[in-house]
């Protein structure tokens, strides 16, 4: 069996009720809260759009008909900025839309964990090779972080591949921990998997973030629907079971990662944008220094 197939087909799973972010995500599911500009879940699919992707699917939860909407034609927007001769705007908004029939959602009635989630797709996957990018950890980069894992994934041979990234030794207890084998570019082979290890018992501090390329094989393991960590259905135990019957990687991309799952991390993300925005980064670069001049004071 081959497993170097070309990735069309990206899940992205946004069922989380955002509680960090109340009162905020009381009606606005968290995933459309802006980075600047834009959605944090419209980055992600860009990203995956950039990275060849042709077909969507989002796993969703109560209140998050907001990201459907969001995906499709607004006619009395679109009416009104032709009206008034917003031709940038209007451009913006329809190029941001995916090709019609390319976006799928899927309900994930109980908040099972991220394993369950992306069980919830597996009709929609079928028997091929596919994507799993979680909105909230925005990569910043060019080319983008799942186009750095697609052209990896091409030169090692298929498989799965997970991006990772070096944390604290104290922070590892938060995510799925890579025992590491033989390193060849960014792409580090994966000896085993740890999810949410105690520091003391972790294989290393490189640790699994929100971007995956697995195999179809991955929803035979997620059939057996065994709790984990935190009592959820865990992705990264389903994943360890793959290690040793195809290839299985860890990439380590070039961007930058903010975790807009927290406070902060959204905050620094906006900042990182902004600043990367011709239109806007001179005057908040000003805005910035003049919050600098008064923490001085």
């Amino acid at each position: 069996m081959t497993y170097a197939r070309q990735v069309r087909k990206a899940v992205l799973p946004v069922a989380g009720m955002g509680t960090r972010f109340l009162p905020a995500t009381k009606v606005v599911p968290k995933e459309m809260l802006p980075v600047v500009d834009k959605p944090v879940v419209q980055y992600a699919v860009e990203e995956a759009k950039e990275a060849g992707i042709e077909q969507f699917v989002f796993i969703t939860g109560r209140g998050k008909h907001i990201i459907a909407d969001h995906f499709d034609h607004a006619y009395e927007l679109e009416h009104q900025l032709k009206k008034r001769a917003k031709d940038i705007e209007l451009r913006g908004l329809l190029e941001m839309l995916p090709q019609t029939g390319s976006l799928g959602f899927i309900r994930q009635q109980e908040p099972l964990g991220l394993g369950h989630a992306v069980w919830c797709a597996r009709h929609f996957i079928g028997d091929e090779p596919f994507a799993v990018l979680l909105p909230d950890d925005l990569m910043v980069g060019e080319p983008g972080g799942l186009a750095q894992m697609v052209e990896a994934y091409d030169k090692v041979g298929g498989g799965c591949i997970v991006a990772a990234e070096e944390k604290p030794h104290e922070e590892v207890k938060s995510y799925g921990v890579i025992a590491p084998g033989a390193k060849k570019g960014n792409a580090t082979e994966v000896k085993a998997l740890v999810e949410k290890p105690k520091p003391s018992e972790a294989p290393s501090n490189l640790c699994i973030i929100g971007r995956y390329i697995l195999q179809p094989e991955i929803f035979k393991e997620l059939d057996r629907q065994e709790r984990g960590a935190g009592n959820e259905i865990q992705l990264t135990d389903s994943m360890a079971r793959l290690i040793g019957k195809m290839p299985f990687h860890a990439v380590e991309t070039t961007c930058a990662r903010y975790d807009c799952g927290n406070k902060v991390g959204f905050l620094q993300a906006n900042i990182a944008v902004g600043l990367q925005r011709p239109d806007i980064a001179p005057a908040l670069r000003e805005a910035l220094k003049k919050l600098k001049l008064c923490e001085m004071d």
